[in-house]
């Protein structure tokens, strides 16, 4: 990059370090004011990889008193710079992360105590080591647990009236983990009646004049909290909607400044970039009050992977989705137990992969034990970022996958299922889609799919039947690099089964397909005729012909073809078995 050019922050977390370095900053301090107006105790939920780290580095920053004399310097020129609060640089800050607490559970207690122990000694020897006494010092070190420490340090603070301020930074983690991994009985001791974890935040409460803090789940909250209202829970709150996380307008302004200083291609359209990562980045809406005053938000990391794949090679990347989320994709199906699921949760899972969206109510905190209900499984899945807020249906709301690289991992799950079922060659399988994508030949590997599924399909009634196939077809299309699969495209006021969009970006197909799936069971397959009559399986398939046809004419479908060869494929199965498939003319 030239001189001067502000630097990506991909990756990175650290405030100062951001503003030293001359890095790129999404202003997020005017926020600063409205927590200051909420209630003093904060606990606020986020997916990951939406910047939770950065924002809280910068909450240190502004209220930490050891920062106050850099004000200027750190925060003169964004929105809090002209317009400070009364608050800022009062506090002495006390910053934990319990991402950094590892190990069994049967030294769990040891690692948290230490890891604790560690950074409350460095906060009274340290940071702040001119305002306590040799005594306290000794008193702190001496103990050997963190809730005694931090009882040593209170009296002294509050004899002299320092303001302390606590940060946590994902809250939840071990507890997370140590429920999906070793079960209730562990958890439950853990976050209730003597629970070391329990105790600590008995002690958090009575001493601290402000806490603010992070995770992914809102399930530990609700345990450690019942009983003595130590927070409250802001993550739902519309003014809060957009606090972590880009908006349209905050992309916008960071490709505009890039493409100013001549980072990016002079022929860069910055819209019609943001309108190709929408569909992989945003749509995430986090309060139900803000769905129709307020932008959708994107995922910031995946925004920041897009930007710099862009100013490095003039591309957009070649993969949509930042390899570095696999880790991700694989945490959550820990903590979501995606391979211990019973039937109604595992249901839940396919309802929402085949159907991109499921009415329910959300649930704002849960204790672990109501997890196994099906309506608090939808709301930790909202949660963790795998689904959205899209609208509402009575006093329910409508959440739905928010994009393409969440839908990806939602097929991703499907896929695995599928596979233990009856393994199928995908290498195999993705050598039909180039012949599919390149050459037009389509018969061979839209065979092999259905030969595939008929090895797993299990067949109740016509619905069922239906629904099963399309998520077979929606999990092993989701492997083809060569189109994105849009699922249920609306057209002409109908919606077709799949539609391939050529991606064009990364590769030069030149066809591009409609696919109508038609599921018949056996009994009215092999019915006979009346006599003049067409079949059942032939009244269908001209219903199939006639929608695919008026599909094909909607003014739209010369837009997401992009000049390629459109083919018309329509699939008729009956029992799990594919009986007729042709293309339309």
């Amino acid at each position: 990059m030239k001189p001067g050019t502000k630097r990506i922050p991909y990756g990175v977390s650290d405030f100062v370090a951001v503003r030293e370095q001359n890095l790129y900053y999404v202003d997020k301090t005017m926020y600063l004011p409205k927590l200051e107006d909420e209630a003093h105790n904060l606990f606020f939920i986020r997916p990951r990889r939406f910047g939770k780290s950065l924002f809280i580095s910068m909450l240190r920053a502004y209220y930490d008193l050891n920062l106050a004399g850099r004000f200027q310097e750190l925060f003169g020129n964004l929105w809090i710079g002209s317009q400070p609060t009364a608050l800022q640089g009062k506090f002495q800050v006390l910053y934990l992360d319990f991402s950094k607490i590892g190990g069994n559970i049967e030294n769990l207690e040891e690692k948290f105590n230490g890891y604790c122990g560690q950074c409350i000694d460095f906060f009274v020897q340290n940071l702040y080591a001119d305002y306590y006494s040799e005594q306290t010092k000794e008193a702190v070190r001496k103990v050997d647990y963190a809730s005694g420490k931090l009882n040593a340090l209170s009296l002294e603070a509050q004899q002299k009236g320092y303001q302390l301020y606590l940060i946590v930074d994902e809250y939840d983690n071990f507890t997370n983990v140590v429920l999906n991994e070793h079960g209730e009985d562990v958890y439950w001791a853990l976050t209730h009646a003597s629970g070391f974890y329990r105790e600590i935040f008995k002690v958090f409460k009575g001493m601290f004049a402000r806490i603010f803090m992070t995770g992914v789940s809102p399930v530990t909250l609700d345990d450690l909290t019942s009983g003595f209202n130590i927070g409250w829970h802001i993550s739902t709150k519309a003014p809060f909607n957009q606090m972590l996380g880009f908006s349209t307008e905050d992309v916008m302004e960071m490709f505009s400044y890039y493409k100013d200083l001549g980072e990016m291609r002079a022929d860069s359209d910055i819209e019609a970039i943001i309108n190709s990562m929408k569909p992989w980045y945003d749509n995430y809406c986090f309060a139900e009050e803000a769905l129709h005053t307020q932008s959708r938000v994107f995922n910031c990391d995946m925004v920041l992977y897009y930007l710099r794949n862009y100013i490095e090679t003039g591309e957009p990347p070649k993969q949509m989705i930042d390899p570095n989320t696999k880790t991700d994709y694989n945490k959550m199906k820990k903590l979501l137990q995606l391979d211990k699921l019973d039937g109604d949760r595992k249901g839940i899972i396919r309802t929402i992969a085949e159907k991109g969206e499921i009415v329910s109510t959300l649930e704002e905190t849960f204790p672990a034990k109501q997890l196994v209900l099906p309506q608090m499984f939808t709301s930790l899945l909202f949660y963790y970022g795998m689904l959205t807020i899209k609208g509402t249906r009575g006093a329910k709301l409508i959440l739905g996958i928010p994009n393409n690289n969440v839908r990806k991992q939602y097929y991703t799950y499907l896929e695995e299922e599928y596979q233990q079922k009856a393994y199928l060659d995908t290498n195999r399988l993705t050598d039909y889609y180039y012949d599919m994508a390149y050459d037009g030949k389509w018969r061979e590997g839209l065979t092999f799919l259905a030969d595939s599924y008929k090895a797993v399909s299990s067949i109740r009634d016509n619905i069922e039947a239906e629904r099963n196939l399309q998520g077979f077809f929606m999990a092993y299309l989701n492997l083809c690099e060569y189109y994105y699969t849009a699922p249920e495209l609306e057209l002409n006021h109908g919606y077709c089964d799949f539609f391939l969009l050529p991606n064009l970006t990364h590769y030069a197909s030149k066809h591009s397909y409609i696919i109508e799936l038609k599921v018949l069971s056996k009994k009215d397959y092999e019915t006979k005729p009346e006599d003049g009559k067409p079949s059942k399986a032939q009244e269908q398939w001209e219903e199939a012909e006639e929608q695919i046809k008026r599909y094909a004419q909607a003014p739209r479908v010369e837009a997401l073809r992009q000049g390629t060869t459109l083919h018309k494929i329509i699939m008729q199965f009956a029992g799990g078995e594919l009986v007729r498939m042709d293309e339309i003319k």
